[in-house]
C-alpha cells in the first residue's frame, strides 16, 4: 500500500517531467519558427514593386543585382550576363503532318517590372516547409541515373522517360501540359533533365512542370532544379537557394501554367530549352522562347557540368506513399491511346555543338514500372 505522501510525491514527478517535455517542445517549435523566418528573410529580397495574380501568388520585382543568386559563396564577383552570347541554331519544324498542341505564349497582362529588375515569386513560410519535404524525397530517377540503376529503392516512385546518351550541350523539348490530382503527399511531373556524372559528383539541371498539392496548389507550375553533388548538399527546386540568375521580367520560376491539355480536346504545350553558352559556359533556361536565366557555369566543376553534358533525360515521374494509391502521370492515359488522350513529348533536338540537332541514333526507352506507366515512339 502506497502512503498519501508517497503518492503525491510520485504524482508531482510525473508531471514535472510532462511540463519538461512540453516546454522544451515550445522551445524546439519555436526555434524552428524563428529559423523559418529568418530563411525567408534572408530568401524574399526587398521588393521595389509587387503583384498578386488570380491564383494567390505574389509576384515581387526585385533588384537584379540583389537577388538571391548572389547570396551563394561562388557569385560574390559574378558578373550577371542579360543575355545568352551564343544561341544554337534550332532546327525549324516545317512537318505540316505533325499533330502539334498549341504553344501558349506567356500572358500576365498585369505585370509591368520597372527597368533593371526582374520578377520572382514570392516564398512563404508554407512554400518553405514543403519545399524541403520534396527535397528530401528527391528524384529517385537521378539517383537512379546517378548510381546506373544499382541499388536503388523506388517505394513509391515511378517514372517513363526517353534517354539520350552521347556528349550534349544542351537541349530542347516540347512538354504538354497537364494537371494530374494529387494527394497533399503525391506529386506528378514532366521534365527534362540534363546531367554528368554518378553518385556524389552527379550534377544536373532541369525543368519542366510539376503538380505538388502544398507548393502548388494543385496547379501545374514551372519548376526547376539543380544540384551540383549527387543532392547532397547542393542545389534546391527554383530560387528556394542561392545559384539561378534570374534575368526574366516576365516569367518567374513557378509561375501558373495555363490553359492546361484537355482528355480528347484542346492540347497545349510549353517549349522547354536548357543549353550552355559556348562563351560563359553558363546553362540558359528558355521557355515560351524567353530567356528566363541560367546557372552559372561556377556553380559546376570542370568535370561535370562545366565541360558539357553525357545524358539528356525526358519523360514523367510521379511520387505517392507506399500506402496511397499512385497519381496520374501525364493524362493518366497510355500511349496506345494516341494524340490528345495521351500526354506526349515532341521536336527533341540536342546540341552537340553550335547548331542543335535530331538525334542521330534511337534515344533509349526506360520505364521503372511499365505496367503503369509506359512511354512510346511514334
Amino acid at each position: 500500500m502506497i502512503s498519501p505522501k508517497k503518492l503525491i510525491l510520485l504524482t508531482f514527478s510525473a508531471l514535472g517531467l510532462i511540463i519538461v517535455a512540453k516546454s522544451d517542445r515550445t522551445l524546439s517549435l519555436e526555434k524552428d519558427e524563428k529559423e523559418l523566418v529568418r530563411s525567408l528573410t534572408s530568401i524574399n529580397k526587398l521588393a521595389i514593386k509587387s503583384f498578386q495574380t488570380e491564383h494567390g501568388d505574389i509576384l515581387d520585382c526585385i533588384d537584379i543585382n540583389k537577388q538571391l543568386a548572389f547570396d551563394h559563396p561562388l557569385l560574390k564577383n559574378h558578373t550577371i550576363q542579360l543575355m545568352p552570347t551564343t544561341i544554337p541554331k534550332w532546327n525549324i519544324n516545317n512537318n505540316k503532318n505533325s499533330k502539334n498542341g498549341d504553344s501558349v505564349p506567356f500572358r500576365q497582362d498585369d505585370i509591368s517590372c520597372p527597368s533593371a529588375t526582374v520578377v520572382v515569386k514570392r516564398i512563404t513560410q508554407e512554400d518553405l516547409i514543403q519545399s524541403q519535404r520534396l527535397k528530401s524525397m528527391g528524384s529517385k530517377y537521378s539517383r537512379h541515373i546517378s548510381s546506373e540503376g544499382k541499388n536503388i529503392e523506388l517505394s513509391g516512385f515511378h517514372f517513363a522517360v526517353a534517354e539520350y546518351r552521347h556528349q550534349v550541350f544542351g537541349a530542347k523539348v516540347n512538354f504538354s501540359i497537364w494537371e494530374p490530382e494529387v494527394s497533399p503527399t503525391q506529386f506528378s511531373s514532366a521534365s527534362m533533365l540534363i546531367a554528368q556524372g554518378s553518385k556524389e559528383q552527379f550534377q544536373s539541371v532541369r525543368a519542366g512542370w510539376i503538380v505538388y498539392q502544398w507548393l502548388n496548389q494543385n496547379h501545374s507550375r514551372l519548376y526547376t532544379y539543380w544540384t551540383a553533388d549527387g543532392f547532397i548538399k547542393t542545389g534546391c527546386y527554383n530560387i528556394l537557394c542561392p545559384g539561378f540568375v534570374q534575368v526574366s521580367a516576365r516569367i518567374p520560376l513557378g509561375i501558373f501554367f495555363g490553359p492546361v491539355s484537355v482528355y480528347d480536346g484542346p492540347q497545349y504545350e510549353v517549349g522547354i530549352r536548357i543549353y550552355k553558352d559556348g562563351s560563359t559556359g553558363d546553362w540558359w533556361l528558355v521557355v515560351y522562347d524567353e530567356n528566363v536565366g541560367y546557372w552559372p557555369n561556377s556553380l559546376f566543376t570542370k568535370a561535370g557540368l562545366g565541360h558539357g553534358a553525357s545524358l539528356v533525360a525526358y519523360g514523367g515521374e510521379v511520387y505517392s506513399p507506399v500506402n496511397e494509391k499512385s497519381p496520374s502521370m501525364g493524362s493518366g492515359h497510355f500511349p496506345s491511346e494516341g494524340y490528345s488522350k495521351a500526354a506526349y513529348v515532341n521536336n527533341f533536338e540536342v546540341v552537340e555543338g553550335s547548331v542543335a540537332s535530331k538525334p542521330l541514333f534511337p534515344v533509349t526507352l526506360f520505364s521503372s514500372t511499365p505496367n503503369c506507366y509506359k512511354a512510346s515512339l511514334t
